[in-house]
């Protein structure tokens, strides 16, 4: 059993560009669930738009990439204002339900042969990353070791990148959430009705907190594109928003870094037991009689397994205050 290597991948997944991605998931939930109490299950629908803004503008239109860039935002802002004025209003699932949805409806219809002109459906888009990569100061066909650890060129170009503007937001995030702003906004995930009485209007600040997570949510599909190259509209499944759950409960909700901490931890916590058990079924003489499915299945069974253990006993997540997770539902 090959320990060493299996640590060696597992730390390539704790810095590499899925636990970016994950991580700006779940910076936008962070905003909406952890201060603002706002229950968002289609975090990975504004990932869409994001990702398909860039896409369908450089490809299917030919224009240039900043353009994509700023309309897949622009187009993730849009998105939270239609879903946010029909639903902020009422009770916290009527969010939960239409974001569900939406995200999925979105799918489909990018997806759908109807849509093909547009969106090139089920085979996507691919081709408009060069302008990203063309920047790279790393040669892309080149692996860079780092104590083992391996990353070709243009994945290093885009962690760069990632994790800066992961700190940058994460920046941002504490600024806003220690200014008059992110105090309201927390008064409101407390008592909507005591905040009301104050003057305040729960409605906007709602609003722009769900506008705010989701343009963030837009730049991890942004993100998402220009470092695989591609797009395509089956890898935008519901699953992806609770993956990125997953990792803020881990990290610990309404904390600056919590999200982040999570991310990683998600991927790190996914990549070790795949690693170990593919190891262990391989050979002439395996030790364990599982199939590659079977294997894949396993990772997920034990990471929730320990995320059920940490609501047990750490429900606030590992860098989390429990007072910060006492919500008034």
């Amino acid at each position: 059993m090959d320990i060493l290597g299996a640590l060696q991948v597992s730390l390539a997944q704790l810095v590499g560009p899925s636990a970016i991605f994950y991580a700006l998931l779940a910076i936008g939930l962070n905003l909406h669930f952890g201060y603002a109490g706002l229950l968002n299950f289609g975090q990975i629908g504004f990932a869409l738009l994001g990702g398909y803004g860039v896409g369908i503008m450089t490809i299917t239109y030919e224009q240039p990439l900043w353009l994509g860039i700023l309309v897949g935002l622009g187009a993730a802002g849009l998105l939270a204002l239609v879903l946010g004025i029909p639903t902020l209003r009422l009770r916290a699932d009527y969010l939960a339900i239409v974001t569900i949805a939406a995200s999925e409806i979105l799918r489909l219809v990018f997806r759908s042969t109807a849509s093909d002109s547009v969106t090139a459906s089920t085979n996507g888009l691919f081709g408009f990353a060069d302008p990203f990569t063309s920047l790279s100061p790393f040669d892309s066909g080149k692996q860079y070791d780092f104590v083992g650890v391996k990353f070709y060129g243009d994945d290093l170009w885009a962690m760069v990148v990632g994790w800066s503007l992961v700190l940058i937001l994460c920046g941002v995030v504490y600024l806003l959430t220690h200014s008059p702003w992110g105090r309201v906004l927390k008064a409101v995930r407390e008592d909507e009705d005591a905040a009301r009485s104050l003057g305040k209007n729960v409605f906007v600040y709602k609003m722009q907190a769900l506008v705010l997570g989701g343009v963030i949510g837009g730049m991890g599909g942004v993100f998402n594109a220009l470092q695989t190259k591609s797009i395509n509209p089956d890898f935008y499944s519901t699953a992806q928003t609770f993956f990125a759950f997953g990792a803020l409960i881990l990290g610990g909700a309404a904390t600056v870094f919590g999200p982040v901490v999570g991310a990683m931890l998600f991927w790190f916590l996914l990549s070790i037991p795949d690693a170990i058990l593919r190891q262990a079924i391989s050979g002439p003489d395996p030790l364990l009689d599982l199939t590659e499915q079977q294997v894949g299945a396993t990772r997920f069974v034990l990471l929730g397994i320990l995320i059920a253990l940490l609501m047990v006993f750490r429900p606030q997540g590992i860098l989390g205050n429990k007072r910060e997770v006492q919500l008034n539902a």
